[in-house]
Formats: C-alpha cells, sequence, structure tokens
C-alpha cells in the first residue's frame, strides 16, 4: 500500500520489497491461520485436498520468499560496486520481468512437489508429525514407493535452496571486498550495520531451511519422525515476521509514505 500509494517509491527496490511481502504474507498466511483455528477448536484434521493445497502455497511462497532475497542481494552489489551502472543495469522492466519469472518458476517448482505427492496412497487417517502439511512430513505417511519423491526433493529442492543461498554469499563478498578497499574512516562498520541485520535474517532463514531440507535420504527420514518442529517455526514464522521490520519498517521513505496513507485515513 505505501509503495503504491506513492510515485516516488516505483523503483525497482521497492519493488522488490513489495514482493518480499506478498510472499511473506502468503508464507506465514498458509500455516499460521490453519494452526491458531487448530489450538482454540481442538480440531486438528485436515482433508487431502486441503492437505495438499497447503504444500503448494507453502513451497511456492517459500521459495519466492528466498529468491527475492537473491534478488535484493544483487540490487545491493549493483548499488555499491557498481553505482555508475545501476541506472542503466538495474531497471524497472528488468525487475519486473525478474519478479514474474520467480513467481512462474516457483509455482511451476510447487505444482511439481504437490502432483508428486498427489499420485501416492495414503492408507487411512493418520497423524501427520508436523504442525503443517509438508513434504517430507507426508512421505513419512505414505503406503505406496517415495523414492521418486524423496530424490527430486534432495535434487532438485536443494538446488532450490543453494542457488539464492550462493547469490547472497557471492553480492555481500563483493560488497564485503569493495566496502574494504575505500580507506574511509568509518567505511566498513557503516556497511556492517547497514547489512547486518539483512545477512542476520538470511542466516537464520537459510540455516533451518538447510536444516530441514538438505539431508541425506536416510536422515531425511529418521529426522521428520521426530518432526524438526523448532527449525520450521524458525524459517516458516520468525524470520517472515522479522522481515518487515528489517527491510520496510527501518526505511524512511517507506515510514513517511505510511505516515501519509494514515493521515489520510484520519482526515
Amino acid at each position: 500500500m505505501a509503495v503504491g500509494s506513492d510515485p516516488r517509491l516505483h523503483t525497482p527496490m521497492y519493488i522488490l520489497l513489495v514482493n518480499l511481502s506478498l510472499g511473506d504474507l502468503c508464507f506465514t498466511s498458509t500455516t499460521v491461520p490453519r494452526l491458531l483455528f487448530s489450538l482454540f477448536t481442538g480440531d486438528q484434521s485436515i482433508s487431502h485436498t486441503g492437505c495438499l493445497i497447503q504444500v503448494f502455497f507453502f513451497l511456492m511462497a517459500g521459495n519466492v520468499g528466498s529468491y527475492v532475497l537473491a534478488a535484493m542481494a544483487w540490487d545491493r552489489y549493483v548499488a555499491v560496486c557498481r553505482p555508475l551502472h545501476y541506472a542503466t543495469v538495474v531497471t524497472l522492466p528488468r525487475c519486473i520481468m525478474l519478479m514474474g519469472g520467480i513467481w512462474i518458476g516457483t509455482t511451476l517448482h510447487s505444482l511439481l512437489h504437490t502432483a508428486l505427492i498427489a499420485r501416492l496412497t495414503f492408507c487411512s487417517s493418520r497423524d501427520i508429525p508436523h504442525f503443517y502439511c509438508d513434504v517430507y512430513p507426508l512421505l513419512q505417511l505414505a503406503c505406496s514407493d517415495t523414492s521418486l519423491n524423496y530424490a527430486i526433493a534432495l535434487v532438485e529442492g536443494s538446488a532450490d535452496i543453494i542457488l539464492p543461498a550462493a547469490c547472497i554469499v557471492t553480492s555481500y563478498g563483493f560488497i564485503g571486498a569493495a566496502v574494504n578497499g575505500v580507506r574511509a574512516t568509518g567505511g566498513l562498520h557503516k556497511a556492517l550495520a547497514t547489512c547486518g541485520s539483512h545477512l542476520a535474517v538470511v542466516m537464520l532463514f537459510y540455516g533451518t531451511l538447510i536444516i530441514v531440507y538438505i539431508q541425506p535420504l536416510g536422515q531425511a527420514k529418521a529426522q521428520w519422525r521426530g518432526g524438526n518442529l523448532v527449525a520450521s517455526v524458525m524459517f516458516s514464522v520468525v524470520a517472515p515476521t522479522l522481515n518487515p521490520y528489517i527491510y520496510s519498517l527501518q526505511n524512511r521513505k517507506i515510514k513517511m509514505a505510511l505516515a501519509q496513507i494514515l493521515k489520510m485515513n484520519w482526515t
């Protein structure tokens, strides 16, 4: 709303923030409301169709957030390391095309895993060892062969995590080298202060994501028998909740746009 209401914010960086916010909103809305409903009503059942829908939107939103964070790291790399080329490299049309590709690619990724789970046979009503429907917990309940699901989750799913993580690490590595090369007093400290909170959330998100999803087949099966709930809560609830504060509410222009919206509503 803030970005849409202020034409001055119709720039690539703020388009990235909008997509990150949409991804986070979808990410937490997929699991948290259903969890709260179960806690308040005691009804912990979910239909087969509802479970598959939750899997699809959870995977899609999680991957959108992951790739948007990588795009934001690329944006910062160009701004810091190639400032004279920023206006020609990071353009609004290119940014919109990039975001469109991310949403399409993550949708296809989610459809693949949802379709693979839909073809499995589940013998009877059983308890899912998790607080939402996810790939590994569901595979533990299947009565049919799940080797293809595990193989694709390990290979394609791991690549979907490693690629944006590698982009973020590389971008911040170049940024750190560029800042370190500038002998200005306090330059490194200022860069760390600016990027520190961003990196903290990125490490929290990817660290727990890797713990949950990137592991050998045998370890994946053993781990989900107990349910890695803490790591899942960290990347699916805590990190998306921190993102609006770190990336948006500390931004002066967004705060001004939000204040203008509130002022208009009150008057």
